[in-house]
């Protein structure tokens, strides 16, 4: 059973701004939840595009927008294809590039993904090394424990994980592997937590965490998949549209942030100008400068929420 609670669902529905005549994207569909709240907000003339790449997502869309189906187009694909998936369908286009009014990024693994045990995205349950989101990707966690070089290993942990120890759990895999291939989650949560110090590991969130976050990252090329589809996500807004953006991690926000500073309007002039006369016109708005965060009655519902940061922009 697809069982997802929503993270920031109001919030970010709410950023877009929803015309009930507009061509909404959900690049992340997942348990549909954002899905269906924009769909209930859409009238006969409106649309909404949702991708997914997990077929277990789209299935259970199909079920849980039933009511809205008329105006619902599912697309199975990685969301860093939005711009040439948008193309194939019949959307207005302009300069070649096809018009929305509003783009919604979920970004980060889903819960039925991590509580599904034959995932191996989750450090709670013993299961072969795959944290694949498309199930017909090639590259697994399996591949970079066993076959990738340690260095390497070591470098994605601490960058993706940011995992103080990320030496000392490499050289351990390293050791290991070179006895008996790792085969299960359960054989990596002992060797990560045998590369971090008795003491850290009895204080703070479970030792595997970071590893295995990294590790996701890693195999599904998460954070180059968030940077091609943001820059392809602002093409693509008509002027009034808006991007809504929920990240889990610093990383993912880092990008984003980062994304959107690069279209913002950056004026030239000398501070004592009386008047703009450089002509530097940017292509997007802030709609909040800092990060929307989930408030506490979202927290006690659903603590996974409580790293989730929503950053929301304007097409201008």
């Amino acid at each position: 059973m697809f069982e997802h609670i929503t993270v920031l669902r109001d919030e970010a529905v709410d950023g877009l701004a929803i015309k009930p005549d507009g061509i909404y994207v959900d690049c992340t569909l997942g348990g549909a939840g954002h899905s269906e709240l924009i769909a209930s907000k859409l009238g006969e003339g409106g649309r909404l595009i949702a991708f997914d790449q997990d077929d277990w997502a789209l299935d259970n869309a199909r079920k849980r927008l039933a009511p809205y189906m008329e105006r619902v187009t599912l697309v199975r694909s990685n969301f860093r294809e939005l711009e040439r998936r948008l193309l194939e369908l019949d959307l207005p286009v302009k300069d070649g590039i096809p018009q929305v009014d509003g783009v919604l990024f979920d970004l980060g693994v889903s819960s039925p993904q991590l509580d599904e045990a034959e995932r191996g995205f989750s450090y709670n349950h013993d299961a072969p090394l795959d944290m694949r989101m498309d199930q017909q990707g090639t590259l697994t966690a399996d591949e970079i424990v066993n076959e990738w070089d340690e260095r390497e290993i070591s470098r994605i942990l601490a960058d993706y994980g940011e995992e103080r120890f990320a030496r000392s759990i490499a050289r351990h895999i390293g050791q290991a592997r070179a006895k008996a291939r790792i085969a299960t989650t359960g054989e990596l949560v002992e060797l990560i937590k045998a590369g971090i110090p008795a003491a850290t590991r009895r204080s703070g969130p479970h030792p595997a965490k970071r590893s295995f976050q990294a590790l996701r990252i890693a195999v599904n090329d998460e954070l180059g998949a968030e940077e091609e589809a943001l820059h392809q996500a602002v093409r693509c807004l008509a002027p009034g549209g808006r991007a809504s953006v929920i990240t889990f991690h610093s990383l993912e926000d880092r990008i984003c942030k980062q994304i959107f500073s690069q279209y913002l309007k950056r004026c030239s002039c000398p501070p004592d100008f009386p008047m703009c006369v450089c002509g530097q016109e940017g292509s997007l708005k802030l709609i909040n400068r800092k990060p929307i965060v989930p408030g506490e009655e979202e927290l006690e519902q659903n603590p996974r929420a409580r790293s989730a940061k929503l950053r929301v922009a304007e097409k201008l």
